[in-house]
């Protein structure tokens, strides 16, 4: 079997800043869609000084936010193009995902019930010779 190992930094590293090149990084890592340590560890970044840089500097939090809203932009384009040209599939799910569109759903309900008074009367008898009693009284405010 042939294991790798990917060394780990395990000495304490310079502060971290925010420069073009990592700002680069958190961006194109959000742009795949990772979040939190994964999104760190990927823009070669320990979670800690991931951390500690966005509390730092604003520009890390508008790097992950651009990111994401690339992504989400690109996707979008894919979907209209493909229901632009035709895709039956992506059309839908551009209407029930950006469009809040749902399909028509039908509901029929059936009742049929049939009231019997010669059934009614011959349960009341039934339970006037049985000698069920229902007592009726009136609350009033007193």
């Amino acid at each position: 079997m042939n294991h790798t190992f990917h060394s780990l930094p395990l000495e304490v590293r310079p502060a971290l800043k925010a420069t073009e090149a990592r700002l680069e990084q958190i961006y194109e890592a959000s742009k795949q869609g990772l979040k939190g340590e994964t999104l760190a560890l990927a823009a070669g970044m320990l979670p800690v000084e991931f951390n500690r840089l966005k509390q730092m500097d604003p520009m890390v939090e508008l790097a992950i936010l651009k990111g994401k809203a690339d992504a989400e932009a690109e996707m979008a384009n894919v979907l209209i193009n493909a229901a632009r040209q035709g895709d039956a599939k992506a059309a839908l799910d551009v209407l029930k995902h950006v469009h809040g569109w749902q399909a028509a759903q039908q509901l029929n309900v059936t009742v049929q019930a049939q009231i019997s008074i010669k059934d009614a009367l011959a349960m009341a008898e039934q339970r006037v010779i049985e000698g069920t009693v229902y007592e009726h009284r009136q609350l009033t405010d007193g």
